[in-house]
């Protein structure tokens, strides 16, 4: 089969997500509504932190796999992003902070023997991926972030209007991704457009996005399962 064209691929790409990111999950859709119990909303933060712990090292995987020095200079700001620098806090510490916020401590977070199994099965199964797949294919599972953006913008809104006992100093997290995430994105989409030229390469980025989408769906059906109404 022939290959997509530039424009063609990344269409197919978004409406992956389009389809099968994890905003349309139940639980996201109730925590936008506002209808989660403070032990639901406490339960995905602390759950979710495993997945935030976890970004650092795929992305180190990822940066010992890519083959130009430039690209390898622009990745290793998501692990600066995350794990930050002596003097500089980052995303990780942001995160540690939405827990104390909604009633957690830093001992609690960091105690990973805690975690739902199957949240740590999805995540540690997401650092696998990054670490045995080729960097292209490991690269596009990230592209889970051009359908973020949006999410975030919402989920402050939504978190000031619903849960308006989540202290300003729980959002900041989310309020730095905005930031952050244009270039990443920008990163992405040129490694990913730029070097998956045949349709098979196309079609194993598709399959490792539709991959990282559902880990994420994953992560969110332990928590629904663990913490929701219906338990």
């Amino acid at each position: 089969m022939n290959a997509w064209s530039a424009e063609e691929f990344e269409a197919r790409l978004r409406s992956i997500g389009e389809k099968r990111y994890h905003h349309l999950h139940p639980f996201n859709e109730r925590m936008h509504a506002g209808s989660l119990t403070e032990e639901e909303f406490r339960g995905w933060v602390r759950n979710r932190f495993y997945y935030q712990v976890n970004l650092p090292k795929k992305d180190a995987f990822i940066l010992t796999k890519l083959p130009g020095r430039d690209d390898r200079r622009r990745w290793i700001q998501r692990i600066i992003d995350h794990d930050g620098r002596t003097g500089a806090e980052g995303g990780i510490e942001k995160w540690v902070r939405l827990g104390e916020a909604v009633g957690l401590t830093r001992e609690q977070l960091f105690d990973y023997d805690t975690v739902l199994p199957g949240v740590r099965f999805a995540v540690d199964a997401y650092v696998d991926f990054c670490r045995r797949q080729p960097w292209l294919e490991s690269v596009a599972s990230a592209l889970t972030e051009l359908f973020a953006p949006d999410l975030l913008s919402r989920r402050i809104v939504d978190v000031r209007r619903h849960y308006p006992w989540v202290g300003p100093a729980g959002l900041e997290y989310f309020q730095a991704r905005l930031t952050q995430q244009p270039k990443d994105i920008a990163h992405l989409l040129e490694l990913v457009l730029n070097h998956a030229k045949t349709r098979e390469q196309q079609d194993a980025c598709a399959r490792a996005l539709e991959f990282k989408c559902d880990v994420l769906w994953s992560l969110l059906d332990a928590v629904e399962l663990a913490y929701g109404k219906s338990s």
